[in-house]
Formats: structure tokens, C-alpha cells, sequence
């Protein structure tokens, strides 16, 4: 997963990029008259960087070669109004709120920067289309000074089953967007004031239900292309402490992957539209077909058999070509931090 991503090309998009961000253009002639400034034109504003970190060691680059674009430790979930230590899952029903921080200056500027901050919903997973797939949170407007700014954002009657990602993104007329397309993993790695955060907390309790996550895979493309799912424990298995994770890919995604000739490493189908992973370092469900900008849902489901005191991770990864022209490229996923007790 780690790799992947810096196989993003400096495209022609950046070539762009670079000329949409050069100094002022001034034209001189030899011998012409003298203009004089209008009264009643204001001067252009000068240049501002306010970044939002895609992760801790973040600059402000754009691009950067840094994975996975999609933790992003500058947009956090919290129950109450002070900001918690450790994001939160929120809380189906109740406000709910988003903590962003707006870093000034990046690279780029500088001076006191006024926008707005918006921030976005969607179901988890990757390949989601912007901004078809993206449901605005909420907005607010910022001035940002020089250093750290902290930005609280209410997310009222948070819809179930909640559990989303979140994307932050800073507008501002002296802070212009590069540019952005329809996939979401070029648009964060080239805009510094667009952030992702990917992270799911589970807690499973002995005896009680299996804990059900969703996760979608998408195509950003205007042609059909196919989608690998990487699933990767860094750490401590889950398998450790009895635990199983399986995935409910559901009929179309089942039907779709049946097509695709049941590639995958590392998995068994356990029944009906169920694949358990069976390899806690790597495993994979492959070659799984997406008409263009189609995102497909289905489910995880976690279980363990003995308590523990440890965190377990399992990051899930769609990988597939973008819009770039990367025929690998990481479409987004999510980070699961597992937690199993027995209350």
C-alpha cells in the first residue's frame, strides 16, 4: 500500500499546475507611454497557503509521494464541543463534531488567509466520485493566521449507520485549488487544502453480535475498468485472539467477482456471498469489474473469540487504475482499529 501511490505521475496535470502558479506575468516595451494605475481597481492579493495534513509528516507539497492519503491527522470526530484526544466513531442521533486543522503558511504563500472551511461525508471505501458520491457536512468561514488554526464544525442528526469518511476542503480566492477531477485520490494528493480521513474504530464484545462495517469500491472513469480489494494487518492479527473478519461482497459484487474468475489470494468462500480472510498479512479479492462511476457497497463483519488488551489494525484497500493513467493506483480505503473486551 505503501508504494502505490507514488506511482501517481507528475502528469500533464502537474505541468498545468506549475504554469497556473507562476509569478505575474509583466510585459515591458521600450520607449512605450507610462501606465498609470486606475483608482478604482484593486490591486490583486497576494498569494496565501493555508494546507490541512494528509499525514504527520506533511508539508504542505503538492504533490507529495506520502500514503495512504486517507488518515489524515488533521480532521478529527469528537462527542462534545472540546476536542477529544483520539477521533471518535460518531454517534448516530446526536451533534456530533468535526475538529480540521488549517496550517499557515505552506510552501506556497503567505499572510493572513480568509475562506471556507466545507467538510463532506461518504459511505467508506474508495473510488468515490467527486462531488457525486459526497454529501456536504457543514461550513464555516475562517480567518486563518499565521500557525495552527482549529476549526469546529457541528454534524447534526448524524445518520445511521454511522460510520463515514470525511473529506475537509479549504476555498479560498487567494489559495486556489490546482484543479479538480472526479477522482478523489488525485485531487487530495495535488490540492494541499483537501484532506481524507479513512478511520474506523471497531469494538467486539465475547458473546455479543457479529460487528458489521461498510465499505465501497467505485470508478472514477468514464470507461469500465476492474478493482483489486487488499486487505493487510500491520500488526498483531486478529486471528490471534480467534478472531475472523468476512466479507459480504453481496450479490452484484459476488456475481461480479464469480465473473471475474474468483481471483484472490490469501481468502475461502465460506458460503452464500461470504469470503473470510484468511491471510492476516496480505490477502486480496481481485479483478472485480465497475461500470464508470459506479460505487458498489457491501460489508465486513468482525468477531473474536478471547479478550484482549491489544489494538489490533486491518487496512482495507481498493486499488485500480485512476484517472491519472496509473494502472495500480490506491482508490482509498480504510484504517480499522479493532478493540475486543467482554463488556
Amino acid at each position: 500500500m505503501g508504494n502505490v501511490g507514488r506511482r501517481v505521475r507528475r502528469s500533464a496535470l502537474a505541468v498545468l499546475t506549475g504554469a497556473a502558479l507562476a509569478a505575474v506575468l509583466t510585459v515591458t516595451a521600450a520607449g512605450a507611454a507610462p501606465v498609470v494605475a486606475q483608482p478604482d481597481k484593486a490591486a490583486p492579493a497576494a498569494r496565501t497557503d493555508v494546507y490541512i495534513r494528509d499525514v504527520a509528516a506533511d508539508v504542505g507539497l503538492q504533490p507529495h509521494g506520502f500514503n495512504p492519503l486517507w488518515a489524515s491527522p488533521d480532521i478529527k470526530v469528537c462527542w462534545t464541543t472540546i476536542e477529544c484526544a483520539v477521533s471518535q466513531n460518531p454517534r448516530v442521533g446526536f451533534t456530533n463534531y468535526i475538529f480540521v486543522k488549517l496550517r499557515n503558511p505552506g510552501p506556497y504563500g503567505s499572510g493572513t488567509d480568509s475562506g471556507v472551511l466545507r467538510v463532506y461525508r461518504t459511505t467508506p471505501g474508495g473510488g468515490a466520485v467527486w462531488p457525486t458520491h459526497w454529501t456536504q457536512i457543514g461550513a464555516v468561514n475562517v480567518v486563518v493566521p499565521a500557525g495552527v488554526t482549529t476549526v469546529t464544525i457541528p454534524w447534526n442528526g448524524v445518520p445511521g449507520p454511522g460510520h463515514f469518511c470525511l473529506l475537509a476542503r479549504w476555498v479560498s480566492q487567494t489559495d486556489p485549488m490546482n484543479f479538480e477531477g472526479p477522482d478523489i485520490s488525485i485531487n487530495t494528493r495535488y490540492n494541499n487544502n483537501i484532506a481524507w480521513r479513512n478511520v474506523d474504530s471497531v469494538r467486539v464484545i465475547l458473546g455479543g453480535p457479529v460487528i458489521v462495517r461498510p465499505f465501497a469500491i467505485g470508478n472514477a472513469l468514464t470507461v469500465p475498468a476492474k478493482s483489486d480489494l487488499v486487505f493487510a494487518q500491520p500488526g498483531v492479527p486478529l486471528q490471534e485472539v480467534g478472531g475472523r473478519v468476512v466479507a459480504d461482497l453481496g450479490q452484484t459484487l459476488f456475481e461480479r467477482w464469480r465473473a471475474g474468475g474468483m481471483v484472490g489470494t490469501g481468502v475461502r468462500p465460506i458460503g452464500g456471498t461470504q469470503v473470510e480472510i484468511v491471510d492476516p498479512a496480505k490477502a486480496t479479492i481481485g479483478n472485480l469489474l465497475l461500470e464508470p462511476g459506479e460505487r458498489v457497497e457491501f460489508s465486513l463483519n468482525f468477531t473474536a473469540a478471547v479478550a484482549s488488551d491489544k489494538e489490533f489494525v486491518l487496512d482495507v484497500t481498493q486499488f485500480g487504475p485512476d484517472t491519472s493513467g496509473a494502472e495500480r493506483a490506491d482508490l482509498g480505503g480504510v484504517e480499522y482499529l479493532i478493540s475486543v473486551g467482554d463488556k
